[in-house]
């Protein structure tokens, strides 16, 4: 018999009843009914309870045994008495009766507990990230992880995509975000940058002549923590194809995304026509460029109805041709109380209010806003949304491009408290024709909205003849129940066309030359028409596992600080370390 099993803690059926067997694992829980042991041992591949009486010789051993204890038992599989099945478990109809027990690794005092799901401080969870992992829901989290990646390479190479790996060591590059440096001993005084995305590699790719590529690609961004992403490192699906328009990324991809979802939706409706979504008209109608479109309400544009009306808040307002009225429907939200509350919610988000209408028996408006309007505007306001008796709207005013994220956290609000937002189910979309600049208040100039390296609507033409701000990208996202999953583009790969791009933002050609040496170069010498996508592998986990925490889904995550509590990561560099980098630590003044 193999030193340690004999079979694996899930693997024992009714058919091994009578076998002598060996298993190895942790104790998961002993309980004592009346003088006889009753041990759940666990590993990686489920659980098999054990039973020691006070003839074994084992007993004594068994005693002793705690929690987490690593052990190998020697035993007889045996039918479960009658009426004490767990059906729950595949191993639920057998039990080993145990005749010998070595302890393999004793365990301490637990600083966390492992059987159940309770919840327990982060800190400590992270610094014993070891221990945390062994509890089951976590554990089944890492591996559905495990399976969604397969399913994702599976599925890449079935649509004739080629894995290939790029380099972590390389230069920096403007994605949006810091890098993380490392220093070059070989090089004094010069820095390697970690990867914030592998996109000019890919794209060199193209220009080397394979076609198709893919990687479950490691990233890294030195930003401040975000909810939706962890600090540090994260993992991505990346991509990029040739000779392809934005119609063919698409249909290269869809049928990949959406396959996943169902393949681990659990039962759950995924959607198979997926909408394309302007990115204005995202802003406008669901005040978010990752709309949840399980949630049905539309905003609209009632501006007109408060145009020289006796609301004069609004009316003075709208004197200034920028500014308009959003009006945001709540189906069944006709009450004095809900209303109330959701204009308590709008000034703990640091607004002076959510000015409301509330529709009564027969039609009637109701409240400050009606009254002030009067019922000609206030009906007209109706036939526009749509609200019927006890419904509700509720109004955000001043200038869109300052309010509309603020309308987009109401509209979610209002989608949960009236229970609007269907929770069981997938909604996909595309976001598209994002734009490609962006004015920067911060530095007074004209800067890139998302990826610079997209190819702008029009090309070389709208470069030169456009107003950036009005030029629009071949540029594109996936979103899923409020969530962006996936960000990419047709990449602009004309030379002349790059540069002018590049000018438009504030760099000169010889700063792109200098920056972007590689794939400048590389376009000169017959660069194909290309593009791709990256999908957000964890956001992807986390949505299919069900939890809204990144940590819930990944091995061995920071904190929010930005630190590795488990190794301890950041420390110190030694003297000797950094002498060989020739680097000297200028710490800030406390």
């Amino acid at each position: 018999m193999h030193r340690y099993r004999s079979h694996t803690c899930g693997a024992l059926r009714e058919s091994n009843i009578g076998e002598t067997i060996r298993l190895s694992g942790w104790v998961h829980r002993v309980r004592d009914h009346g003088g006889v042991l009753f041990i759940d041992l666990r590993d990686h591949y489920g659980l098999t309870q054990c039973v020691v009486d006070p003839d074994s010789p084992a007993f004594a051993l068994a005693e002793k045994l705690r929690s987490e204890f690593v052990v190998k038992m020697d035993g007889k599989v045996r039918r479960r008495p009658e009426g004490t099945d767990n059906d729950d478990l595949p191993t639920g109809k057998i039990e080993i009766y145990v005749s010998e027990i070595e302890v393999l690794g004793p365990a301490g005092d637990l600083p966390l507990p492992v059987f159940g799901d309770q919840e327990y401080p982060e800190d400590i969870r992270l610094k014993y990230r070891f221990l945390d992992l062994r509890r089951e829901k976590l554990h089944q989290n890492i591996m559905t992880r495990v399976e969604i990646i397969k399913s994702m390479r599976r599925r890449m190479e079935g649509q004739g995509f080629f894995e290939f790996n790029t380099p972590i060591l390389t230069a920096s590059s403007p994605e949006g975000a810091r890098d993380f440096l490392v220093p070059s001993r070989i090089h004094p005084g010069k820095f390697y940058a970690l990867p914030q995305a592998p996109q000019q590699y890919k794209q060199l790719l193209m220009m080397s002549g394979f076609d198709r590529y893919f990687q479950i690609a490691p990233c890294f961004r030195d930003e401040d923590p975000r909810a939706d992403r962890l600090p540090g490192e994260f993992y991505q699906l990346d991509v990029e194809m040739s000779f392809v328009t934005q119609e063919d990324v698409f249909a290269a991809m869809e049928p990949v995304i959406t396959g996943v979802f169902e393949e681990f939706a659990k039962g759950k409706p995924v959607s198979k026509n997926w909408r394309r979504i302007p990115f204005a008209e995202a802003l406008r109608k669901y005040g978010s460029d990752k709309p949840d479109l399980r949630n049905p309400i539309e905003m609209q544009d009632v501006s007109e109805h408060f145009r020289g009306s006796g609301f004069k808040v609004f009316a003075r307002m709208l004197e200034d041709p920028k500014n308009q009225v959003w009006a945001i429907p709540a189906p069944g939200g006709g009450s004095r109380a809900f209303c109330d509350r959701m204009n308590s919610w709008a000034q703990g988000e640091g607004q002076p209010g959510l000015g409301y209408i509330m529709w009564r028996e027969g039609g009637e408006g109701a409240g400050p806003l009606a009254n002030n309007i009067g019922p000609e505007r206030t009906a007209a306001i109706r036939a526009q949304i749509g609200t019927k008796e006890g419904d509700a709207a509720f109004f955000v005013a001043g200038d869109p491009d300052k309010f509309w994220k603020f309308s987009g956290l109401a509209r979610n609000k209002v989608g949960e408290e009236l229970n609007l937002t269907d929770k069981e189910r997938f909604e996909l979309a595309w976001i598209v024709d994002f734009p490609m600049y962006e004015y920067n208040e911060d530095d007074k100039k004209v800067d890139f909205s998302h990826n610079p390296f997209s190819m702008p609507q029009g090309g070389l033409e709208a470069l030169k003849s456009q107003d950036p701000l009005t030029i629009k990208a071949f540029q594109y996202d996936i979103t899923c129940n409020g969530y962006e999953i996936a960000s990419g583009g047709i990449r602009n790969h004309v030379p002349e066309a790059m540069v002018k791009a590049f000018e438009i933002a504030g760099y000169g050609e010889q700063e792109v030359v200098d920056r972007f040496g590689g794939m400048y170069r590389a376009f000169q010498y017959g660069a194909p028409p290309h593009g791709g996508m990256a999908a957000g592998v964890d956001r992807i986990v986390m949505l299919l596992c069900g939890t809204t925490n990144l940590r819930e889904i990944s091995l061995f995550p920071m904190n929010q600080q930005a630190m590795d509590l488990l190794m301890g990561a950041p420390s110190e560099a030694t003297a000797k370390q950094l002498r060989e980098l020739h680097v000297r630590v200028n710490l800030p003044q406390k």
